[in-house]
């Protein structure tokens, strides 16, 4: 039984996830986001099974995540399900918005089931990673939760998503705030001279929104706020403003960067 996973991953989780799932799963082909978007017009999978990894933003869809579900066509697919990776709240709601976008899309067809699995966050705009024990035992739980999303794949477990009333809220007061001004929010990002000019920002954004001018950087404004670039910045010298300069960077432990793209 084929099953293809779509996902969008910065710095690792979603990867992390959509990986897991495939070892369970078998007959599994991997598809990055970014990649299924670069052909236009709608995306007709032939699979037994459809699967959207991606993470939460604001209780809602990273914006490429959303672009991409409205081309994909489900007519002929006979179950469709997704995951969502998460460091603290907002899964239903963006299960639900996905649900949406997609009975409204080419194939008329929601999702069959949505899962959540909690991560290590990355939004290191706000925040600075937890400590590594419990990154650890986060990790570990979310291995479980694949095994069990995948055993309940396989089973065509289908649920209905909704979302509560707190992330419902989230959802609709600060995620359009979000994704109104996320392309442009790589504004807010620098790089110091620590800088070596090794091009590894570059290398793992997913959307190809940084080239290198004089060895250094340059944002192109086509922004999905992953975090790649700053996280993965081996010498540390990207930085958005002073209150990111003392927070440690975090990128998942078991994916590598060639995966990433």
């Amino acid at each position: 039984m084929k099953t293809i996973l779509y996902y969008f991953s910065g710095t690792g989780n979603s990867l992390a996830v959509a990986e897991g799932l495939c070892r369970h799963l078998g007959d599994c082909e991997l598809v990055p986001v970014a990649l299924a978007t670069r052909t236009p017009g709608p995306v007709v999978p032939e699979a037994d099974r459809i699967g959207i990894i991606g993470p939460v933003y604001f209780s809602g869809l990273p914006s490429l995540v959303a672009d991409f579900s409205r081309r994909l066509d489900l007519s002929k697919v006979p179950y469709t399900f997704a995951v969502m990776t998460l460091g603290s709240s907002g899964g239903p709601a963006a299960l639900h918005q996905l649900d949406r976008i997609l009975a409204d899309g080419p194939g008329r067809r929601g999702l069959d089931a949505g899962f959540t699995v909690k991560m290590p966050g990355n939004y290191i705009l706000l925040y600075g990673p937890r400590n590594k024990a419990m990154i650890e035992r986060t990790l570990a739980d979310a291995g479980l939760w694949v095994e069990m999303i995948a055993s309940l794949v396989k089973e065509k477990f289908k649920r209905k998503t909704s979302a509560p009333l707190f992330g419902s809220l989230v959802h609709r007061l600060i995620y359009p705030r979000f994704i109104a001004g996320v392309h442009d929010a790589d504004r807010k990002f620098t790089v110091d001279d620590r800088c070596t000019s090794c091009g590894r920002c570059a290398e793992v954004c997913p959307v190809e929104n940084i080239r290198l001018e004089a060895g250094r950087p340059v944002w192109l404004h086509h922004c999905e706020q992953c975090m790649a670039c700053i996280q993965l910045c081996p010498a540390e010298s990207i930085q958005a403003g002073k209150k990111t300069e003392k927070r440690e960077r975090y990128h998942h432990p078991g994916v590598t960067i060639k995966g990433l793209k």
